[in-house]
């Protein structure tokens, strides 16, 4: 949904009622994960996608009819041997997906979430999903307030102190609850949207291979940072608009800069006296990636400096050098697509493998539909 707000904002703003379909559980094969949001605004416009064309038809003509009768709207979308093209979804897995009218006046909550999401600033939105509460009653849960209700005050309570904890995490799930917020009971089913700041990539090393791999990390959703020793080359103009540059020594930046779990580290300055302390320093610290440009000759140099400089096993097996993936990439470009590849697959837990010669199912997702990466 982060994509699309901007848009939506703009009719909230107005006061344009929009009808918000929003993906909240997913089985097998589907292809798009919780979260995955589509809105109908004024005038009939499209915007987003909650299956990548399959089921967008039906979805739209429910979209419509939130917006008209002001009542929300939950279907489950899935494939059937006998009658596989009225159902829609062709590609074997199943969507279920939540269709809700918005206005100002009836969804405080999604004002609070376009903000803070414009701002920066994590945000969950909770959505009643079933049982007996109203459905599509909305909760914005930031960690110094909230906006909105699900209907009772336990039922609040209990929702934001589990949206505040799966904030923290950048998590996304359905939870259950009882009608005031029991925990041991589940005839309330509530769908938590997280809304983290972008994750981080932090690219060391002001060559070409930076500014493609810059791009992509852009086109990829995280906040790119490119760091440097050397001013002639960290120039903002050699590098995509919005993408952060820096002149510093890469260890030193580092080393004043706050990393977790999901934060991307590319190595590309090909030299020792940068790669050696500043891979020091990025393999002791939270990263969900750190790989490093080189030969496999300077790899082993520069894992030999390492061990000299007191890393272990444990550390040095985070390493992903030589970086990427070996698709026989030669430009820059290609190496920037070689790189992003084996962050893709090292966070969804993909082999690289051609699907070709693979078997099951071809969209995996995280255990109970939950996600680290909205």
């Amino acid at each position: 949904m982060r994509e699309i707000l901007p848009v939506l904002s703009g009719w909230y703003g107005a006061g344009v009622p929009f009808g918000l379909a929003t993906v909240v559980a997913v089985s097998r094969s589907a292809p798009r994960a919780p979260g995955a949001a589509m809105a109908v605004g004024p005038d009939e416009e499209v915007v987003g996608s909650v299956s990548g064309g399959c089921v967008e038809g039906a979805v739209f003509e429910l979209a419509r009819e939130v917006v008209a009768t002001g009542t929300a709207r939950l279907e489950t979308f899935g494939y059937s041997d006998t009658d596989a093209f009225a159902v829609g979804l062709t590609c074997g897995g199943e969507l279920t997906v939540l269709v809700r009218p918005v206005t100002p006046s009836r969804d405080p909550a999604f004002g609070t979430l376009a903000a803070s999401v414009a701002a920066g600033e994590p945000v969950t939105l909770a959505t009643v999903t079933d049982g007996p509460a109203a459905l599509g009653a909305a909760l914005a849960v930031r960690p110094d307030r909230v906006a909105g209700s699900l209907g009772t005050a336990g039922l609040d309570a209990a929702v934001t102190a589990d949206a505040r904890g799966e904030l923290a995490l950048g998590a996304t799930g359905l939870r259950h609850y009882g009608p005031r917020g029991q925990r041991r009971e589940d005839a309330v089913t509530v769908f938590l949207h997280s809304f983290a700041p972008p994750p981080r990539m932090l690219v060391f090393g002001a060559i070409d291979y930076a500014a493609a791999v810059a791009r992509i990390g852009d086109f990829l959703g995280y906040r790119v940072t490119v760091c440097d020793a050397r001013p002639v080359f960290a120039t903002p103009s050699r590098f995509p608009e919005g993408v952060e540059v820096v002149v510093d020594w890469p260890h030193r930046y580092l080393r004043g800069t706050r990393t977790d779990e999901r934060t991307v580290i590319c190595v590309l300055t090909h030299d020792p006296k940068f790669d050696v302390p500043l891979l020091e320093e990025a393999l002791r610290r939270p990263a969900a990636y750190i790989g490093a440009m080189g030969s496999r000759r300077t790899h082993g140099d520069r894992r030999r400096r390492l061990v000299e400089a007191g890393l272990g096993e444990p550390e040095l097996a985070r390493l992903r050098s030589p970086v990427g993936l070996d698709l026989g990439a030669r430009t820059p470009e290609e190496v920037a697509v070689s790189v992003a590849a084996e962050i893709v697959a090292l966070r969804w837990g993909g082999t690289g493998a051609p699907l070709t010669g693979t078997a099951g199912a071809i969209h995996g997702h995280p255990p109970e539909n939950r996600s680290n990466y909205p």
